[in-house]
């Protein structure tokens, strides 16, 4: 009896090494998997910069976690970023207002999504160098009153608002006797609430607007004549990479990778973007 009791326990601990081995093993195999993977946070719902689409065409990145695929600017830039740090790109499809949390949960390693290194989000956050610089504009509905102005001051009385969490929402102050709206959780609903005249414009990047203009023949974009327009610190209105705070390494690679970006190149990978960009609803 003693003997078949001694038998089990050995054989009970045999089995648990074996278990044990096993599960080190596919710890181990998992974060050598992670250690050779740049997860990119992104929103792929604010073309030109970045969208989502049903298929790989134009150079586009599954979606993790998803049947759909990432195109647009963000998806090249980190493209060429992932291939310059020797890893697999996985674009993580994230709400705008998830990205920041997300980073400091490390459940990405980057913020690629057309996001200014502003002064409030340099205290949560750091960023690389500008990998984009743009203007504001307003994007309205084609064949309106302000379609034709020309100064931010042509729109007293409108009803304007901007992505929230964004500082294009803040800049709306600066429109003396705006009716400023509520904040809008991304620009596809702006375009619906445009479209169905619950507001008469919003404030967008020059991209954007360039970008849905070119994409449906019932918006324009406004473009303010020089001194007219709204005023905005570089760094709001430049687009860099986010990274987690104190990863210093990191930031000095992208930063290497993106200098080797030359200006011409990034002006073709816009040109393509917009040129590629999904049907703007």
């Amino acid at each position: 009896m003693k003997k078949i009791n001694k038998f089990i326990l050995v054989a009970t601990l045999f089995t648990s090494v074996l278990v044990f081995t096993a599960c080190a093993k596919k710890v181990d195999d998992t974060t050598k998997d992670n250690d050779n993977v740049f997860r990119v946070g992104m929103e792929a719902m604010y073309p030109p910069f970045n969208w989502s689409q049903l298929d790989d065409a134009n150079g586009a990145v599954p979606i993790d976690g998803s049947k759909e695929f990432a195109g647009g600017y963000d998806v090249e830039i980190a493209k060429r970023i992932a291939e310059g740090l020797g890893k697999e790109l996985v674009i993580v499809k994230t709400d705008w207002k998830g990205l920041i949390p997300s980073m400091q949960s490390d459940k990405i390693d980057a913020i690629i999504a057309g996001m200014s290194p502003t002064a409030d989000r340099k205290k949560e956050i750091d960023f690389t160098d500008n990998y984009y610089r743009s203007d504001l504009v307003m994007v309205v509905k084609k064949g309106s009153q302000y379609e034709t102005a020309s100064s931010i001051a042509d729109f007293k009385g409108a009803k304007i608002t901007a992505q929230q969490g964004t500082f294009h929402y803040t800049v709306i102050d600066q429109i003396e006797g705006v009716k400023k709206e509520s904040a809008m959780a991304d620009f596809s609903a702006m375009r619906v609430a445009l479209e169905a005249g619950m507001i008469d414009g919003y404030v967008s990047e020059r991209p954007e607007g360039v970008s849905v203009t070119a994409a449906n023949d019932n918006y324009a974009m406004v473009v303010f004549d020089e001194g007219k327009g709204f005023e905005a610190s570089d760094d709001d209105t430049a687009v860099a990479v986010g990274i987690k705070k104190g990863n210093e390494d990191l930031v000095s690679k992208i930063n290497e990778i993106l200098a080797g970006i030359s200006e011409e190149e990034r002006v073709e990978i816009m040109d393509n973007a917009i040129k590629n960009q999904p049907v703007a609803n």
